[in-house]
């Protein structure tokens, strides 16, 4: 399996909008239909990532846990189904479904979310603070499918602790890793 890390863009980023549509309810959302007062966690992720049904439950307890205390959530498909049928919006209902996703899925089919947020792969994590500015990116733990250690969602907790708390978030962030992002390839002219 591809490991690749990702992107850590800097801190303080304004996150960008979108409007995409929600494959559990079919509704269209954008950036401030999911914004939560004290924070948001965009999540990139895929059906068929080894890494993402590996932290598949966390994120799940995640949002249960934080949502009731102000932090909004949504997670973001952008891979190219034609290639990864896997990936597919019915097949991202299904899995949203089996694992009781309390969060928007949403279906990037254009792919041009993910190239805004420079999201490389996934899982990967954005928590913007209450005025939507960067303040968290990278990974959930140090958890990864085969090495042993549990999946506990601590770093990605941490921060969304610290803001509840009132605390600086720690700068020094540790890249998620992931699968690529499945990009589709643009014919040559």
């Amino acid at each position: 399996m591809a490991r690749t890390a990702s992107n850590m863009i800097e801190l303080g980023t304004p996150a960008p909008d979108f409007n995409l549509v929600d494959v559990i309810t079919n509704n269209r959302y954008s950036l401030e239909n999911i914004k939560g007062k004290k924070g948001t966690l965009i999540m990139f992720i895929s059906n068929h990532c080894p890494f993402v049904k590996h932290v598949n439950e966390e994120i799940v307890r995640l949002a249960g846990d934080y949502r009731v205390l102000g932090f909004g959530f949504a997670a973001i498909m952008s891979n190219d189904v034609e290639n990864y049928p896997a990936d597919h919006p019915d097949n991202m209902n299904e899995v949203a479904r089996k694992h009781q996703y309390s969060f928007p899925y949403l279906y990037d089919e254009s792919q041009d979310v993910a190239r805004a947020y420079k999201a490389s792969c996934t899982p990967d994590f954005y928590l913007f603070d209450d005025e939507l500015k960067l303040i968290y990116r990278g990974q959930l733990d140090d958890s990864r499918p085969g090495n042993g250690i549990p999946v506990n969602g601590r770093h990605l907790r941490d921060a969304m602790d610290a803001v509840l708390s009132n605390k600086k978030i720690i700068e020094d962030q540790k890249p998620s890793i992931g699968c690529n992002i499945k990009w589709k390839y643009a014919p040559e002219s």
